[in-house]
């Protein structure tokens, strides 16, 4: 049996330094997880366990000019630390957690805001608040061989303008627990994208917006926001 029409390219993240880069298999996302960024969405800090939602392939976004969205009136930056899986794992112990990370990078999870907070007044799902095309902004990697997880600077600007300013020591559920518990729900594979959540400091962007984001030791994030289609 032949496919119809072929399928759509993996993308995949190049790796700072190096010829090689990474196919990327899916986008798995933890939401409020920095005490401060909860607050200021008006929610309370899920303590019971990390929760998640998704975004498709389609999402990925290697920075630089990005599309701006159809659909919204209100589209937010979420600046985050991210990881990618580089080996299967199922049910991983919190002590060996990250000897499964392949590497590390900086990412921007955009969000139709707008569209968010409808779906959260009638208990909806937030699907296309957060799954949206050009919509998981990431820099290069860098291997977890050049980059040791500690408490760096997770910073970013807005036309030159600073909107999040937070550590990474100040993660709600650490990187550690956070693949342990994903992995007791997921058979974790190679390619597999976390987005570990994003502190407080979100707001709208708007067509032209210039946006920079470091966690020190990682390789910068830019992105230029396109007009509204």
């Amino acid at each position: 049996m032949t496919d119809a029409f072929a399928a759509a390219p993996r993308p995949r993240l190049p790796v700072a330094g190096r010829e090689v880069a990474v196919p990327v298999n899916r986008i798995f996302c933890v939401g409020r997880n920095y005490n401060a960024h909860a607050k200021e969405m008006g929610a309370e800090v899920e303590r019971d366990a990390p929760f998640y939602f998704t975004k498709s392939l389609s999402a990925v976004h290697l920075g630089g000019d990005v599309p701006f969205p159809s659909g919204t009136d209100e589209y937010h930056h979420e600046f985050e630390l991210v990881l990618v899986v580089g080996r299967h794992g199922s049910r991983v112990p919190e002590v060996d957690a990250l000897d499964i990370v392949y590497g590390w990078c900086a990412g921007l999870d955009m969000t139709r805001r707008d569209l968010q907070s409808r779906a959260k007044e009638r208990r909806l799902p937030w699907d296309t608040a957060k799954d949206v095309e050009a919509g998981c902004i990431l820099a290069p990697l860098v291997p977890t061989s050049a980059w040791t997880l500690e408490n760096q600077r997770i910073h970013l600007t807005v036309n030159d303008e600073t909107r999040q300013d937070a550590t990474l020591g100040e993660l709600i559920w650490s990187v550690p627990e956070i693949i342990a518990h994903l992995s007791t729900l997921y058979t974790l594979a190679p390619g597999d994208v976390i987005m570990t959540g994003t502190p407080a400091g979100v707001g709208a962007v708007q067509p032209g917006d210039v946006l920079k984001g470091q966690i020190d030791g990682l390789p910068s994030l830019g992105a230029r926001m396109g007009p509204r289609p």
